[in-house]
């Protein structure tokens, strides 16, 4: 049985003042344990988040990561720093960061690598633009952005990923793939991986990354193959992300 997970991204939002909000909303919201919470703020909270949810059932990501150990790169984030905030999780290849700073499926493999090495886990996104979905290049794009990852990995490696489904086209934009729309992606995805390695497509996390609100959640995360949700926007209201990860449990 997969366990469902919550993964709030704030990108370039939020503040300490939300933190401490959210910090003190998540200890007593009393989530089931049968569901794991991720919040994901900017880089610039993240030590502070890390004092905050120590000792909590809460996990600290980052929004993306350097792939070097170190070195002359201003302005970028290495995993080992990252680690060093107390942080688990990773966003790797989300469609911002493919889009507006060119990050390829190259780019996105070298990046899960260096969270692989220092035993973080990341979140693999995958989508399609509404112009290759309307082109009918789902199976294409999405798979082809998973096959560059899974294939350059060992199997212990791909065990440890999450995979994130985020349609293009549903994220900020207040669109939403319906149940249906999502299921069928998540199944495909399932499938591949299943036809890789049966294990691997039986304990893959695949969340649901576009638009996720407290009044969808509930349907989209009864679909059979949505284990939880990749939430933007909603992740920046407390009393909205309780609800969805409320929904999960």
């Amino acid at each position: 049985m997969r366990k469902p997970l919550i993964a709030g991204n704030w990108k370039m939002n939020g503040s300490l003042a939300l933190l401490e909000t959210m910090s003190q909303t998540l200890s007593s919201a009393r989530i089931s344990s049968s569901v794991d919470v991720t919040i994901i703020p900017p880089f610039t909270l993240l030590m502070s988040a890390g004092k905050m949810l120590e000792g909590s059932d809460v996990e600290l990501g980052a929004q993306t990561l350097h792939p070097e150990a170190s070195g002359a790169y201003t302005g970028e984030v290495s995993a080992s720093l990252l680690s060093e905030c107390g942080v688990s999780h990773v966003l790797v290849g989300h469609s911002e960061r493919r889009t507006l700073f060119n990050e390829d499926d190259q780019a996105v493999l070298v990046r899960v690598k260096a969270a692989l090495d220092a035993g973080l886990i990341p979140i693999l996104c995958v989508g399609e633009t509404l112009e290759e979905r309307e082109a009918d290049q789902v199976e294409t794009v999405v798979l082809g952005q998973v096959r560059t990852v899974m294939d350059a990995l060992s199997q212990e490696q791909c065990s440890r990923l999450v995979i994130a489904y985020e349609p293009v086209w549903a994220i900020g934009t207040g669109r939403t793939a319906t149940p249906e729309q999502a299921q069928q992606v998540h199944a495909m995805i399932r499938s591949w991986l299943s036809g890789k390695d049966p294990a691997l497509g039986e304990g893959m996390r695949l969340l649901y990354g576009g638009s996720m609100k407290a009044d969808n959640a509930a349907d989209l995360l009864s679909q059979p193959d949505i284990d939880g949700g990749l939430i933007g926007g909603a992740s920046l209201k407390p009393d909205d992300f309780i609800a969805i990860c409320h929904a999960a449990g």
